[in-house]
């Protein structure tokens, strides 16, 4: 069964002027002060429910009301278009829900004024068509009219989207939205059972072992390699050495100062393009797997770097050991863009019914992959591996990559490869009490306190459709 719920993101580069540059900013900033608002009346309201025991088994209000946000204090929030505030309060809406289906691990925190600025604007606000030279946007309405605003566009677009994000990081400013193209899409499920029908043999030919490391970031069984191109790794090394170097002017001019300020955005300028070459080589190297027309099955290991990359420092009373060492285990393993290989391998491979999987990863470096014999002496050097029972010796970093992909077939036919669901997150409508008024910079003491009532069973939230052009 198919399901044409296929979505594709679109990210392009656009040109505001000085001045639209203002109007959007000023656009970002109430989007965010709405939804640090929800985000501080929703921490009080969980504060009095744990302090009140008369309101036990109530629910806490969490709605997308904002217009009591707007004061004699607050003036300037009516100075933007009503459609950004209420999406202010969608967004934090949207985050709770993302909580609740188990796809972040916190609830809505404050958002800071520093690092990447978006806003999310629907079909009142923004016209998106095709035209000759790419993409024509333009942005406003009667009241608040902003203009077009230049696209570099390397892609056509046939559809207009519900809603968009305008979004600016080191100076930068980028479009970004998603649509449906209606193209088949295939659960991970129902391609895992097709290729189970394959037979080992076939399915061993079709599968692909990916070995991901510091020396190559990604080595494949059949012996092909991604790595970094050379002008890529001598780019890499100077925006590195700025970007220190910049951080470092920052830190001894004055805080506050528009030429600090200055610092830290071109520190942050050589950080953004470090990110963008480490997620070219990503996509290239899994366009380039997915491309392969005998591959059908991706394996990798389930390598957590999160924990790989943890701190060596320790603590006052156990301090660490090798601190510098790790650290630069850390920066090479970072740099590598393993999470990435791997996330970009795997919406793309289900894209064109392929398959992407995990398997532990424990002794992989140190086993055979022709007889399976395991030994930590078959791990001659970082690069060399040499069995000591049948005497087969190549790059430790292929034989891994083969040993990853015996495991990878043999688990997917025994069926015990877990397929979990995509957690996707909508829109709920709360049941329970009127919510009170609070208003953003107000003391605690200020606000109206909830009435109680008596405990309810409906304490659970019910769902309902996403508000129109959302």
């Amino acid at each position: 069964m198919y399901h044409n719920s296929m979505q594709i993101g679109n990210k392009f580069r656009i040109y505001p002027t000085p001045e639209q540059q203002q109007i959007l900013l000023r656009w970002i900033g109430c989007q965010r002060f709405i939804y640090n608002a929800k985000v501080g009346e929703d921490r009080y309201f969980r504060r009095f429910h744990r302090k009140s025991p008369a309101l036990c088994g109530e629910p806490i209000p969490r709605d997308q009301q904002y217009a009591h946000f707007i004061t004699e204090q607050t003036a300037f929030l009516r100075e933007v278009p009503a459609v950004v505030l209420r999406n202010g309060a969608y967004r934090w809406r949207q985050a709770y829900q993302r909580f609740f289906s188990g796809a972040c691990q916190g609830r809505p925190k404050i958002k800071s004024r520093k690092g990447r600025q978006s806003v999310l604007l629907t079909r009142e606000l923004f016209e998106l068509a095709p035209h000759e030279d790419g993409i024509r946007l333009a942005v406003g309405s009667k009241k608040f009219p902003l203009g077009e605003i230049p696209v570099r566009a390397h892609r056509p677009v046939e559809k207009t989207p519900a809603s968009i994000i305008l979004s600016v990081e080191s100076g930068q400013w980028h479009l970004s939205f998603a649509v449906e193209d209606g193209a088949p899409e295939q659960t991970e499920a129902q391609i895992a059972a097709e290729l189970q029908r394959l037979g080992e043999e076939t399915l061993l030919q079709a599968a692909r072992g990916i070995d991901r490391g510091v020396a190559i970031p990604a080595a494949v069984c059949d012996g092909s390699r991604f790595d970094f191109s050379p002008i890529q790794k001598k780019r890499l090394t100077g925006a590195e050495r700025h970007r220190k170097r910049w951080q470092k002017i920052a830190a001894r001019r004055e805080k506050g100062s528009r030429r600090r300020t200055k610092a830290h955005q071109r520190a942050a300028r050589y950080a953004l393009y470090e990110a963008r070459v480490r997620s070219d080589m990503a996509h290239k190297a899994s366009r380039a797997l997915v491309d392969d027309l005998q591959a059908r099955l991706f394996v990798f290991e389930d390598l957590r770097t999160k924990n790989m990359t943890r701190s060596a420092k320790g603590t006052v009373d156990k301090p660490g050991r090798n601190v510098r060492q790790k650290a630069g285990l850390n920066r090479a393993i970072l740099h590598s863009a393993w999470g990435r290989i791997h996330q970009f391998t795997r919406y793309k491979a289900r894209r064109m019914g392929k398959l992407a999987i995990v398997v532990p990863p424990h002794h992989s470096s140190q086993e055979c992959r022709l007889c399976g014999f395991t030994s930590p002496g078959n791990r001659l050097t970082q690069a060399e591996f040499a069995c000591q029972r049948c005497g087969h010796a190549e790059n430790a970093d292929f034989n891994a990559a083969g040993v990853v992909k015996f495991r990878g077939v043999r688990l997917l036919l025994a069926g015990e490869i877990e397929f979990k669901a995509p957690r996707r997150s909508g829109i709920r409508k709360q049941l329970g009490p009127e919510r009170s008024e609070v208003t953003p910079g107000e003391k605690v003491s200020a606000v109206r306190e909830p009435t109680p009532r008596a405990p309810s069973s409906r304490n659970r939230e019910t769902p309902t459709t996403t508000p129109a052009g959302v």
